[in-house]
């Protein structure tokens, strides 16, 4: 986990609760990447790939291992002049994400989100737990 939470006054957001699900989270992970672009971070830009692929892990996150029967997943989306945030929430609080080495085909989704994110991290909330994800947006970079 990358320190603490960020606290920067957020301009934008998007938030919306999803199913449980693998089409869920596809339909998460494409709204993510179509608010970023509306908000002027192109789909081929460093800024909306970075963020589309950190949603995409963490949304799955949410569909494999937080799921609880008949509870959705929530996400949210906050942008700011130099800061995208990132915020997936589900109901099971007993299953806390932590970096591990890779097992066979899987296991590598927090560690994709260590090296993207610039900060992340879980927050507990009742019920359940938000996994948050930032990027610093850089005008030369646009990341």
């Amino acid at each position: 986990m990358k320190s603490e939470i960020s606290t920067p006054e957020f301009a934008r957001e998007f938030a919306m609760r999803f199913t449980s699900t693998p089409r869920g989270a596809r339909l998460a992970r494409r709204l993510v990447s179509h608010r970023l672009d509306e908000w002027g971070h192109p789909y081929t830009g460093p800024a909306n790939e970075t963020l589309t692929l950190i949603a995409a892990e963490l949304v799955a996150n949410a569909v494999r291992h937080g799921h609880v029967p008949g509870r959705d997943f929530h996400l949210r989306l906050t942008g700011a002049a130099t800061t995208l945030r990132l915020e997936v929430s589900d109901t099971r609080a007993e299953r806390l994400p932590e970096l591990q080495a890779p097992q066979g085909e899987g296991g590598r989704g927090l560690l994709l989100v260590e090296a993207l994110a610039d900060k992340w991290g879980v927050t507990p909330r009742r019920p359940g737990k938000s996994v948050w994800a930032e990027v610093w947006l850089s005008p030369a970079t646009e990341r």
